[in-house]
């Protein structure tokens, strides 16, 4: 499995998980209900002009306005909409761009869906999709953990590999499957993870802000 049919697979899972659950069940993005995580994917993928805003800025106000009205459209022509993926002209049609951008996106918002209610358990991964996490979350993880307080090593217990994601001291290791580290590293922390350090470590880490 590459990352464009990951992430395809992905977008396809969250769009039937939205139709399985309505519009109003809770994320673990704070103050959305899946109505709003909706809109957001179809900002992001769909208007250029506002998704500059999504993080931050001086179009944030805007971007935050394009989502409102979007979410006030009907929801099953929007999850529809999110299943068949961005318009024509959009950058995201692009060779290359939706395993790109794509493969973190909708992982993370599919667990976002999922995790918020109680009882949640990880998903079965294959050991390639695992893998394909793994590969991707290297790259990235110095730019998650830019502004963490500590040290950060990744361990996935399966294979044992590791990776620096910040050199600093003291050091915290966060060990665990891939995808609860991605998680976990874009400030979710309803993931299952072992945290090792010292005490004073562990607590400048968790008091950390995480993601890109």
């Amino acid at each position: 499995m590459n990352a464009t049919a990951m992430a395809q697979s992905e977008r396809h899972q969250l769009a039937d998980l939205f139709e399985a659950v309505g519009p109003d069940a809770p994320t673990l993005c704070a103050g959305w209900t899946t109505r709003d995580l909706v809109a957001h994917l179809l900002v992001r993928e769909n208007r250029p002009d506002a998704a500059l805003g999504i993080l931050g800025g001086p179009l944030a106000g805007y971007a935050e306005s394009v989502q409102d009205k979007v979410a006030r459209e009907p929801y099953e022509p929007n999850v529809d909409k999110v299943r068949s993926g961005p318009r024509a002209l959009s950058p995201f049609r692009l060779p290359g761009v939706d395993g790109a951008a794509n493969l973190f996106e909708y992982l993370i918002h599919h667990e976002d869906v999922r995790r918020a209610v109680p009882g949640w358990q990880p998903r079965d991964l294959t050991m390639d999709q695992q893998n394909l996490v793994w590969s991707r979350l290297n790259r990235m993880a110095r730019i998650l953990t830019r502004k963490a307080t500590v040290g950060v090593v990744l361990m996935r217990p399966d294979t044992g590999d590791s990776i620096v994601a910040r050199k600093s001291t003291p050091v915290v290791q966060l060990i665990g499957a891939p995808v609860e580290l991605l998680l976990r590293l874009y400030g979710r922390t309803d993931v299952q993870l072992t945290t090792e350090g010292a005490p004073v470590a562990i607590e400048a880490f968790e008091a950390s802000t995480f993601g890109v």
